[in-house]
């Protein structure tokens, strides 16, 4: 089963003095299934590497991309509507395009698995499919 990774466990990997990112680089390496990663995420990423931890971060970032470490996963047009829908139905969380479409694509990968620190939005938000969001990494 795939796991669709948000923003803040990729930027942990690349901050040595972050805690959690030894438990995030044993996650993703223990992951069986596919790592997939919005499209908007990328560019979240890429913007947020570079502006904390510098042009060497980003890099190592789009090598990763570059290899296939990660199943970079897009939008289609007729997603847009959902992620609209999104926005005006947890209109108070203040979800954004980013946030959306990892909803939108754990529908499409068949999943409910997030690697993700945001539990205020993931915990609120329920999966397209129903039930409720699988949130990792879980604290040790």
């Amino acid at each position: 089963m795939s796991l669709v990774v948000d923003a803040a466990p990729l930027i942990a990997l690349a901050d040595r003095a972050d805690p959690r990112r030894e438990t995030v680089r044993e996650l993703l390496r223990e992951e069986e299934g596919d790592l997939v990663v919005p499209a908007q995420v990328t560019a979240e990423v890429d913007y947020l590497l570079g502006s904390r931890h510098g042009s060497s971060a980003r890099l190592a970032f789009l090598d990763d991309l570059a290899a296939g470490r990660f199943a970079v996963a897009c939008l289609e047009l007729n997603d847009y509507a959902t992620v609209a829908e999104l926005e005006r139905s947890y209109h108070d969380l203040g979800l954004g395009l980013s946030d959306c479409s990892i909803v939108v694509l754990a529908q499409r990968f068949g999943t409910r698995r997030l690697a993700t620190f945001d539990e205020r939005h993931f915990r609120a938000v329920r999966p397209l499919q129903g039930g409720s969001f699988e949130i990792l990494p879980v604290p040790r």
